[in-house]
């Protein structure tokens, strides 16, 4: 029966679920806005291409299709 006392008094020691949000919100390092816009766009950029990469890879592959089938 003691420990049930002890449980209480730890349990009121606890942080309640926001306090411990807000103190690891504070620990959070936040990008800076220029690094932020560079990565975007270098994101941008590479998603681009990664498109055009594709797109003419699946243009070539349905050329070879219809000339292998055209024989």
């Amino acid at each position: 029966m003691a420990d049930n006392g002890n449980a209480a008094k730890a349990k009121d020691k606890k942080p309640g679920f926001f306090q411990g949000v807000k103190r690891e919100w504070r620990k959070i390092m936040w990008t800076k806005k220029e690094d932020l816009v560079k990565q975007t766009g270098l994101v941008v950029v590479i998603s681009l291409l990664l498109g055009v990469i594709i797109t003419a890879i699946d243009s070539g592959a349905l050329k070879l299709i219809d000339w292998i089938l055209t024989l």
